[in-house]
């Protein structure tokens, strides 16, 4: 289930590996480590400990008493429609760990284009980040680059970070401002 939560204290069942935001830095939390989860939204947790936030893979969750993340199954696109209808959808599922809202609604996907190549498909994005010294961008840019490869039929995937224009609050929809009580 995707959700933001404000849990009590959980204590790790076991080694985790996870990312230090927004610094971006790779390292394992330890079993019997005490966390709180602030976060679980697309398929990543983000936790809280010793005054550090951490960005944990939803293939970990059971160290933390949790279901694991369910992956959905995508069908095949047949017209660019639908592989860009697709493309979104797998988006959707891509949160910024600090913030509880999809890169989509934030506003950080400046451009999609998708093209016909073979019998598939070919997928470009520029996207940006909230912040130009966020230590995400490569985990985001990989969790983005992933999700689309996931998707039957995309043959080539290409992500680029960009920071022209600058992102600023008025790109996120006016659900994400609503959600973020910026309204």
């Amino acid at each position: 289930m995707d959700k933001a939560v404000d849990s009590g204290t959980i204590t790790l069942q076991r080694d985790v590996p996870a990312t230090l935001v927004p610094l971006g830095s790779a390292g394992t939390l330890l079993q019997g480590t005490e966390v709180r989860i602030t976060q679980r939204l697309g398929s990543h947790v983000t936790v809280v400990s010793e005054g550090g936030m951490y960005r944990i893979d939803g293939r970990y969750a059971d160290a933390l008493g949790l279901d694991g993340a369910q992956q959905r199954e995508v069908p095949a696109p047949k017209t660019r429609e639908e592989a860009e209808n697709a493309v979104l959808e797998q988006l959707a599922t891509c949160y910024d760990p600090e913030i509880p809202i999809n890169i989509v609604e934030l506003g950080l996907i400046y451009r999609l284009d998708v093209r016909p190549a073979g019998a598939g498909w070919t997928v470009d994005i520029d996207m940006t980040l909230t912040a130009p010294g966020c230590g995400m961008g490569s985990i985001l840019t990989d969790e983005v680059y992933d999700k689309v490869r996931r998707i039957p039929g995309i043959e080539q995937v290409n992500v680029e970070l960009v920071w022209d224009p600058p992102w600023s609050l008025e790109r996120m929809s006016e659900a994400a401002r609503l959600q973020a009580g910026l309204w």
